[in-house]
């Protein structure tokens, strides 16, 4: 393995590992959470303790990806999308998750429990939204990079 093909091997693994778990997350933990658990709140409660999990991966993996990314040619468009990976990640557990918090104490009981034209269950569906555009934001910064290091591995090992 040369070493330039070697970084990026790592940040294949690294980027197929946390796209991975984004999706188990997005496509299987949360729904199952909402289906299964008694409680909205609980499901919500559950959901929101593996979300930090996934953002502050996210950001570790993304400064990864630009650290590695240094010893492979071309780094424009994978830098640019580890930079949203980063920015996406950061955003959503540093400056949504608390909003979130907040409006979660504000309300003091369940959410369903609010009228749907109540300002803080519209302002927590927004929150929710926003979290939800980040980690796909995330998601598609991580695949796209993911595109780009297996297309220069392939390209390097012929």
């Amino acid at each position: 393995m040369t070493r330039t093909i070697g970084p990026a091997v790592v940040g294949i693994v690294l980027l197929s590992v946390w796209l991975g778990a984004a999706l188990i997350v997005a496509a299987v933990v949360a729904p199952a959470a909402f289906d299964v658990l008694p409680t909205r709140t609980l499901a919500g409660a559950l959901v929101g303790r593996v979300l930090p999990v996934l953002f502050w991966s996210g950001i570790v993996i993304g400064f990864l990806v630009l650290w590695l990314g240094w010893r492979v040619p071309s780094p424009t468009a994978r830098t640019g999308a580890a930079l949203v990976l980063i920015v996406s990640s950061l955003v959503a557990q540093l400056v949504i998750a608390p909003r979130i918090e907040r409006v979660r104490a504000e309300i003091g009981g369940p959410l369903e429990a609010l009228d749907p034209s109540s300002p803080l269950r519209q302002a927590f569906g927004r929150l929710h939204g926003m979290s939800v555009a980040c980690l796909g934001a995330g998601g598609l910064a991580a695949l796209l990079i993911l595109v780009l290091l297996v297309r220069f591995t392939t390209r390097s090992s012929t």
